[in-house]
C-alpha cells in the first residue's frame, strides 16, 4: 500500500507540474489546468495517505527529519492549490508540487523512525509549529517569485512565464498576507512551547528556542515595516529570506544534526 500511494502521488505531481508549464508555454495556455489541478488533488490525497494513514491505524506521530520534511511540504501544496487552483497564480504550483515530490519520496523511503508522543499539549504544539513552517515557508518561495518577476521587469524579459503571474503588486499582496498569517502562528507557536514544554535543557531545545525567537523578531520587524513604512520589493524579500534562513535553521537544521548526524 504505501508504494502504491507513492507512485500515484509521484505521478500526480509529476504530471500536473509538466500539465501546468506546457499549458504556460503552448499556444493553448488555458487548455490544461483543469487536467493539471485534478493531477495535483490525486497526487494530495495520495501523499495524505502515506502521511495519515498510520495514524488512523494507531501508530504514534512519527516526526522524524524526513517525515516532518514531508508533512510540511504537504501543507505548502494544500494550501498554495487552495489558494491558486482556479488564478493567474497557479503557475507557482508547478514550483511546489515538485517540492512536495522530492518530499514525499524522503519521507516513505527513509529509515522507519517513530517517536513516543507526548500529551496533547505537546502535539498540539507541533501542529502550530509545523503550519507556521509550513505558511512561512510559501511566503519565502513566494519571495523568490517576487524577485524574480522585479527582476526581469527591470530588465524588460517579458517572457511568456512572466505573463502568466499575476501583477507585481498582486504579487507582493499575496506575500504579505502569508507571512502575516505564518507570523500569527509562529507567535502562537512561541506561546505554546512556553506553556507546554518544561524541561527545555533536557530536550536540547535551548538553540531551537533562540533561533524560533530570532525568526519571530525578523517576520515582527518585517510586518511593522511593512504597515508603518510601506516596505516592498528587494527589502520584502530579503527580511522574508532572512527570517525563513533562520527558522530553517531552528528547526530543520536542528533536526537534521540531532537526528541525521548525531542519530539522537
Amino acid at each position: 500500500m504505501p508504494h502504491a500511494l507513492l507512485a500515484l502521488t509521484v505521478l500526480g505531481y509529476l504530471a500536473g507540474s509538466v500539465l501546468l508549464l506546457q499549458g504556460t508555454l503552448g499556444e493553448q495556455p488555458l487548455a490544461t489546468p483543469r487536467w493539471a489541478v485534478a493531477c495535483g488533488a490525486t497526487a494530495l490525497l495520495a501523499h495524505a495517505g502515506l502521511l495519515f494513514l498510520p495514524i488512523i491505524a494507531g501508530q504514534p506521530l512519527n516526526t522524524h527529519f524526513f517525515q516532518a520534511l514531508s508533512l510540511v511540504a504537504w501543507s505548502m501544496a494544500l494550501v498554495m492549490t487552495l489558494v491558486h487552483a482556479h488564478s493567474r497564480a497557479r503557475l507557482l504550483l508547478a514550483m511546489i508540487w515538485p517540492i512536495a515530490l522530492t518530499a514525499a519520496i524522503a519521507g516513505t523511503l527513509a529509515t522507519p523512525h517513530v517517536e513516543a508522543n507526548g500529551g496533547w499539549q505537546i502535539r498540539l504544539h507541533v501542529a502550530i509549529a509545523l503550519s507556521a513552517y509550513a505558511l512561512l515557508s510559501i511566503a519565502a518561495l513566494q519571495a523568490l517569485a517576487v524577485a524574480w518577476q522585479e527582476h526581469n521587469l527591470r530588465h524588460k524579459r517579458l517572457t511568456p512565464l512572466l505573463r502568466a503571474l499575476p501583477p507585481l503588486s498582486a504579487m507582493e499582496d499575496l506575500l504579505f498576507q502569508y507571512i502575516v498569517a505564518g507570523f500569527a502562528l509562529l507567535t502562537l507557536t512561541v506561546l505554546s512551547g512556553a506553556l507546554f514544554i518544561d524541561d527545555w535543557m533536557a530536550q536540547h531545545l535551548v538553540h531551537k528556542t533562540v533561533l524560533t525567537l530570532l525568526a519571530w523578531l525578523v517576520f515582527g520587524l518585517l510586518v511593522f515595516g511593512r504597515w508603518r513604512f510601506g516596505w516592498r520589493g528587494r527589502t520584502a524579500v530579503k527580511w522574508t529570506l532572512a527570517g525563513m534562513a533562520v527558522l530553517l535553521l531552528a528547526f530543520f537544521g536542528s533536526k537534521f544534526v540531532l537526528e541525521i548526524v548525531l542519530r539522537r
